[in-house]
């Protein structure tokens, strides 16, 4: 009960000093020799997403400005189905009127959960203001009665297409076997992504913030590379021993065969701890 508190506590105190609800001394002092107008820290969230190898691949120059009003992320676990939601609070901006932006998965409760689906809050963009897509304009053929440009909206690369996740078809049958390939690498880097935003950066926005937890990052990469480098020589030296042994059988195994991918499995998917209001 005490670690809870601590980490509610640790959470509150988090918030009110990202957006300048308590004021602390260091940070007052140094915000106020960059604009006296500034409370808080400046870009919190948008610095540590931006941290995040993963999340910063996704997030264009265009994003940037509308993420600078990103207050708060938040998760919880959800029973009903089984999965979890991601919550991101907004101030109030020039880019579109909600002030929470949603995005919920949904898991199949087996022995390793899969993805069933993942739904996201349909964002009210203002006019002129989508991230998501742009206008593309053409100038009209010469000679022709018609003078005005034509203008095609085209589909581009943003954060914010997160919330408007690929959807799983009703009927299996309305797609081929290499659409469904592509479906599924879709779902499971969609499903990374909030994995990530769960369980890197919201516990620990404040170490992305400062870049310590891309270094710890990077260092865990480094120590896994070298592990596995130490088994695969460990296993060479086993598979020399054990060929004395086993000459006399006909065939041996070397590797385990692999389990058929369906959905996102157990190893993209942790089952989802008890539930966290952060």
């Amino acid at each position: 009960m005490l670690y809870i508190l601590n980490f509610y506590v640790l959470k509150l105190q988090r918030y009110d000093i990202v957006n300048g609800v308590v004021e602390v001394d260091g940070l007052k002092d140094e915000a106020a020799t960059d604009n006296a107008e500034d409370k808080g820290v400046p870009d919190f969230w948008l610095t540590a997403m931006k941290t995040n190898e993963i999340l910063a691949e996704e997030i264009s120059e265009r994003d940037e400005d509308a993420l600078k009003y990103l207050k708060d992320i938040k998760w919880c676990r959800i029973d009903d189905p089984k999965g979890f939601k991601l919550e991101f609070f907004f101030d109030t901006n020039p880019y579109f009127k909600n002030s929470v932006l949603t995005k919920t998965y949904h898991m199949i409760d087996e022995d390793d959960p899969i993805l069933e689906k993942a739904l996201g809050t349909d964002i009210e963009w203002l006019p002129g203001k989508c991230l998501t897509q742009k206008i593309l304009k053409k100038k009209p053929k010469k000679g022709s009665k018609n003078a005005k440009p034509i203008t095609k909206t085209e589909k581009c690369e943003s954060f914010f297409n997160f919330f408007s996740p690929p959807q799983v078809p009703d009927d299996e049958d309305d797609i081929d076997e290499e659409e469904a390939e592509e479906l599924q690498n879709q779902m499971e880097q969609d499903y990374d992504i909030g994995s990530t935003i769960r369980d890197k950066i919201i516990p620990h926005a404040v170490s992305w913030f400062t870049g310590e937890a891309a270094q710890e990052d990077e260092f865990d990469g480094i120590e896994e590379d070298d592990d596995e480098d130490d088994d695969e020589d460990d296993d060479d030296d086993d598979e020399i021993d054990d060929e004395d042994e086993e000459e006399s059988k006909s065939k041996r195994k070397t590797k385990k065969g692999s389990v058929p991918n369906a959905g996102v499995t157990g190893e993209q998917a942790e089952r989802p701890p008890e539930c966290k209001q952060q």
